[in-house]
């Protein structure tokens, strides 16, 4: 990837895959140096991928993916796309990650001609607005040195909790299961709507499974809880900016087994639901 850009010129270039070959795509990493890759990345990247093969007026409404296999950080990524029906008012791609010759990475994506109909929509929570909250790094200042500094890198997302993340709650005490985070491209991104939809995608991986953690009291990055995405499903309602706020509503129904559950509703800044994300974790304690 490109060095000298800003987090979120990192994060569009990473969203601008190279295409090699007729449905074929390779997905640059990012120059930081990872254990593994990020599971909203290859997300994101599939759905570039998918999205490529397909005509502009037909945008993502619904998107399925399993994490296979850890992505190695240190190569390119290709993405293969299956072009499995055209029709009438729907479009289907599958879209398969691979590196080192093995599928990392599962998505099925479908795509809608727009189309009038019934509407209703739940109401989106009543939280303070993320003008008077601290940003993730002001917030995790006293966390500073954990996690090799993650908490208070320069990123591509604004994130903004209501709540307390699960290392600050960690340090409270357990409470509900549930996270309420605002969130907005860190910067203007360019009017093209599946880069916003793709960006929003990248974050949405970003928060979801620590409504899993906050009940038990547990955090990332304090040796007490080993997470990974196992499957991500999105439904996409309307239209949207990723570069302008929106509530990321997020609750833990179960865990159990070694995995958590986790649901997530997107509300745009004036209170229209414009995205559903389900997600299942792997959570493994020590004594596990």
């Amino acid at each position: 990837m490109t060095t000298g850009l800003s987090p979120l010129e990192q994060l569009i270039d990473l969203l601008d895959l190279e295409r090699i070959e007729q449905d074929i795509f390779r997905g640059k990493q990012p120059t930081e140096s990872l254990q593994r890759v990020f599971g909203g990345q290859v997300a994101g990247q599939a759905l570039v991928a998918a999205g490529r093969t397909v005509p502009a007026d037909r945008p993502v409404h619904s998107l399925h993916a399993y994490f296979l296999r850890p992505g190695d950080p240190s190569l390119p990524i290709v993405y293969e796309v299956d072009r499995i029906r055209d029709g009438r008012s729907f479009t289907t791609r599958r879209v398969v990650g691979v590196q080192h010759g093995r599928a990392i990475f599962n998505l099925q994506a479908s795509f809608q001609l727009v189309e009038d109909g019934m509407t209703h929509e739940t109401a989106m929570p009543d939280v303070p607005g993320p003008e008077g909250l601290l940003t993730l790094s002001e917030r995790m200042e006293p966390y500073a040195d954990e996690m090799g500094g993650w908490y208070t890198r320069p990123r591509p997302i604004d994130v903004r909790y209501v709540d307390d993340p699960p290392r600050i709650a960690k340090d409270r005490g357990t409470r509900e299961p549930r996270s309420r985070v605002w969130m907005r491209a860190d910067g203007r991104l360019p009017d093209d709507p599946l880069l916003h939809v793709c960006a929003v995608t990248f974050a949405s991986d970003m928060t979801l499974l620590d409504s899993t953690l906050l009940a038990h009291g547990r955090a990332w990055g304090t040796g007490d809880v080993m997470g990974a995405s196992l499957d991500h499903a999105m439904w996409f309602h309307r239209e949207f900016r990723a570069d302008e706020w929106w509530l990321y509503d997020q609750d833990s129904p179960w865990t159990g087994h070694n995995r958590g559950l986790s649901r997530g509703s997107i509300y745009t800044r004036d209170g229209h639901l414009a995205v559903s994300v389900v997600q299942e974790g792997l959570l493994r304690t020590p004594r596990s």
